[in-house]
């Protein structure tokens, strides 16, 4: 197969995807693990270590996707799996599977998915390290849980990594200008839906860049005799066009109190009959915000840093946009590794268990184009 870098004509592009298409869609989710705790329809995973117990991390490690994405994004394939670089460096790692929420989950209450099921995730991931803590990671809306939860209910959690994850929602971009209009009625839309369902969402997504299709696809002809490439747009496409509905009455509190009363910065959240305030977080905290995010603004993500009481916070900034600044493969040599240095320097030094050699692997410099701050 040619390797050209400008590639074939248009008709030599549409039969290498006809070729491709022949073998199905690619796999996802591969880095092996274990179902550790089942719940109405959320699962909490956890991935086999790769290391024994003298070379691995002290503090297990909780990933928490959004709510309305699948889980896999963070295991998308292999060389483009956060899961697959924190777990060949050494950590413990959970995962949270929310599922599919059937009709009956419309009644499910912002409490019972950021209280209870995350609660219950956190605090079973704790249990399988020797401190009862866990590191906890949340994933855009999933990063909005995570900060919550730890607002209200610190105990179990050793430290808080948002990733790409609103909190400031007045600056939240054309999503907070649209449901704070007049018209967006977001009663009349969950009693009539019960669950919002995912293509909805999915097309107000595509709203923020009505060309982004378009350009996809434009890219995928130019490219298409470029298998690698073609693998990792066609397993991200996968993921991207695998959504979640909403349960009901938990998107109604979340549009209500977060998009339109912007609760977090005013202070006036709670969670579970508890005031969930920024100011009550101190632990150890990191904001990952990137420049050309769309969907989450760095305006938004990066609030977080002004309202905490952590004594020890940073904010890595790189380059990228919501997904793909995750999923690809620069990420290999820019987030994952600093992700990871970020944790095993806050790990206890005398359980580590690793050699120099590995703790260097771990602690990885910063890519160029990318900055720690606190």
């Amino acid at each position: 197969m040619t390797t050209s870098t400008r590639g074939p004509g248009i008709l030599s592009s549409l039969l290498a995807l006809a070729e491709r298409a022949r073998r199905g869609p690619p796999a996802v989710g591969l880095t092996p693990a274990d179902e550790v705790w089942r719940e109405n329809k959320w699962r909490l995973l956890r991935y086999r270590p790769t290391r024994p117990r003298e070379e691995r991390w002290r503090t297990p490690i909780l990933l928490v996707p959004s709510l309305i994405n699948r889980y896999y994004v963070l295991d998308l394939a292999p060389g483009r799996s956060l899961v697959e670089h924190l777990v060949a460096a050494g950590h413990d790692v959970f995962i949270i599977d929310w599922g599919t929420p059937a009709d009956e989950d419309r009644f499910l209450t912002f409490d019972d998915v950021c209280h209870r099921y995350l609660g219950r995730a956190v605090r079973k991931t704790a249990a399988f390290g020797p401190d009862g803590v866990c590191h906890v990671l949340g994933y855009c809306l999933g990063g909005t849980l995570a900060t919550i939860y730890t607002a209200a209910e610190p105990d179990h959690v050793a430290s808080l990594v948002a990733l790409a994850a609103p909190v400031d929602f007045a600056h939240g971009g054309l999503l907070s200008t649209w449901t704070r209009s007049p018209g967006f009625d977001v009663g009349a839309l969950v009693d009539g839906f019960g669950n919002v369902p995912w293509p909805l969402m999915q097309a107000s997504f595509h709203l923020l860049k009505p060309t982004a299709n378009l350009a996809k696809l434009v890219g995928v002809l130019d490219r298409a005799w470029d298998d690698e490439f073609l693998d990792g747009f066609l397993v991200t496409e996968r993921w991207g066009n695998d959504n979640v509905s909403f349960p009901g009455a938990c998107y109604r509190r979340y549009i209500e109190e977060l998009y339109q009363g912007n609760a977090l910065v005013a202070g006036t959240m709670r969670l579970g009959g508890k005031p969930a305030r920024l100011d009550a977080i101190d632990c150890p905290l990191l904001a990952v915000t990137f420049e050309h995010d769309h969907i989450v603004p760095v305006a938004s993500a990066a609030a977080l840093l002004e309202h905490v009481s952590s004594p020890d916070k940073d904010r890595l900034h790189l380059r990228g946009g919501h997904v793909g600044a995750v999923v690809s493969k620069k990420a290999a040599t820019g987030l994952w590794p600093q992700l990871s240095r970020w944790w095993a320097v806050r790990d206890t030094d005398a359980a580590r268990g690793l050699t120099d050699d590995d703790a260097d692997e771990a602690c990885a410099p910063a890519a160029p184009g990318s900055t720690i701050a606190p």
